[in-house]
């Protein structure tokens, strides 16, 4: 089955609490703004940093060559690439292209010692912005978050929960996290961020510059 063919059964993984339907437009009470960027690629990236053909092929496909930086985000032409550990990487893409990026890593890998997987049914991404969204994860997690610059992200764990939690901007930041999670996840931080009058919003009333641009719709 073609994409365009798939991209009309798709479902997010929150389809159950209706987002859409309830997204309305934030007020200056509202104090925590969440959303769920649904529908993206999602490619697993695995191969050596001090590979030079490696980083070499990446970069003829992306734009750049995959972050060595720990913990570092960084918008490529082929979409957002995180730096998960010393030999892995997510890259975040338009659902749209997928597939042909997914062809065009492994033709220009070829023979390389590497590996990418399409994940995108298996994962999904939530925005939390507004101006109490860092005392909202501060309840969540026990990662220091104040301290995630824009450009930087970290693999940690919300109550029972691993997640990708980036930040591409001080509004706020990106939760990735397994769809099997999004259901627990959401009614836990849904419930978490009573206190701060949270609003419900569409994508582009809390964009940021990395991962919204990659939205389209389905």
């Amino acid at each position: 089955m073609s994409d365009a063919a798939c991209s009309t059964l798709l479902r997010s993984p929150l389809h159950a609490f209706d987002l859409p339907a309830r997204a309305a437009l934030p007020g200056a009470h509202h104090r925590v703004l969440l959303s769920e960027l649904a529908h993206l690629g999602y490619l697993v990236l695995r191969g050596k940093a001090d590979d030079a053909a490696f980083m070499q092929a990446v970069a003829q496909v992306l734009g750049q060559s995959p972050p060595t930086r720990p913990m570092t985000l960084a918008s490529t032409a082929g979409g957002a690439l995180l730096w998960l550990s010393p030999d892995e990487w997510l890259l975040v893409c338009k659902r749209s292209d997928r597939t042909a990026s997914l062809q065009a890593l492994n033709a220009a890998l070829g023979d390389a010692f590497a590996q990418v997987v399409d994940n995108s049914g298996g994962l999904t991404t939530l925005r939390l912005a507004g101006p109490d969204h860092l005392l909202l994860l501060r309840q969540l997690g026990p990662y220091d978050f104040e301290s995630l610059a824009p450009g930087r992200c970290v693999s940690s764990v919300i109550s029972k929960a691993t997640v990708i939690v980036a930040r591409s901007d001080e509004a706020g930041v990106l939760l990735i996290l397994r769809r099997s999670f999004a259901d627990y996840l959401w009614r836990l931080i849904e419930r978490s961020a009573q206190p701060y009058r949270p609003c419900i919003v569409a994508p582009a009333q809390c964009a940021d510059p990395v991962f919204a641009p990659l939205l389209e719709s389905a």
